[in-house]
């Protein structure tokens, strides 16, 4: 009898997270089929933003270029000079100090942590299985007033200060029009490690047939957050190998 139930309950939990797994799979394809389409999405080989930052009573513009292969920069401009943050040209990873306004390269786990993630652009759920990752449906969750499905998206482990940790990103989709709103994960370095990261997405509106987030925050959780005012957003840019490549005198 026991041999029984036992089967019985495998059998139900086999069949749960089949239905399970489902749901998730169809949240992502409705994302994708409600934002431009799959295969446009994994034709998209970059995207070019300009946007500026409103701090101390000034805007401060900002360009973020990301690419295929995991290339990309930001490039800050302060009082008239070119300020580069977070370049990576697929293997180096590298910024300018801001003191010195010299470039100067990062530390070994930083870098590796971004070849972990080079294969995510233009998004980290396109073949997230090949890539490895795991993705869960929390359920359903109310976001700032609006309904959410709460995914739970599970990368690689990454390596900080030597020992390996988990890599997790909370995902809310709004439940009508299948678009993330928010996502949230752990802060694993720096002065605010183990804070929780949030950044807000809203206003999608359409680009070259591909419809992306042109309001965002970003801040911590329960705290202080900085808005992005996006002015606009190019899809497959044409830029120069050069400007990844970490600069030599």
């Amino acid at each position: 009898m026991r041999t029984i139930q036992t089967l019985l309950l495998t059998c139900i939990t086999l069949i749960a997270f089949n239905a399970y797994a489902q749901d998730v799979d169809e949240i992502i394809a409705n994302y994708f089929e409600n934002t431009g389409g799959l295969e446009n999405w994994e034709n998209l080989e970059g995207m070019k933003i300009v946007a500026k930052v409103p701090q101390g009573g000034m805007e401060i513009p900002i360009e973020i270029v990301q690419m295929t292969g995991g290339k990309q920069y930001t490039k800050v401009i302060v009082q008239g000079q070119e300020v580069m943050q977070g370049v990576f040209d697929g293997e180096v990873m590298w910024s300018t100090n801001f003191q010195t306004m010299k470039a100067e390269k990062s530390d070994a786990e930083s870098t590796e942590m971004m070849k972990l993630n080079a294969n995510d652009f233009p998004s980290e759920f396109i073949d997230y299985k090949e890539k490895g990752y795991t993705l869960e449906l929390m359920g359903t969750e109310s976001f700032e007033g609006t309904e959410t499905y709460k995914l739970k998206l599970t990368k690689e482990p990454v390596t900080i200060d030597g020992e390996q940790v988990e890599d997790v990103t909370y995902y809310y989709f709004d439940t009508e029009a299948f678009v993330p709103i928010a996502q949230e994960s752990e802060m694993k370095m720096g002065p605010q490690k183990g804070a929780i990261s949030q950044i807000k997405m809203s206003d999608y509106q359409e680009v070259d047939g591909l419809y992306v987030p042109f309001s965002m925050t970003q801040g911590v959780k329960d705290g202080a957050s900085q808005p992005i005012i996006i002015e606009s957003i190019e899809l497959n840019p044409e830029i120069d190998d050069s400007v990844f490549a970490f600069p030599t005198e």
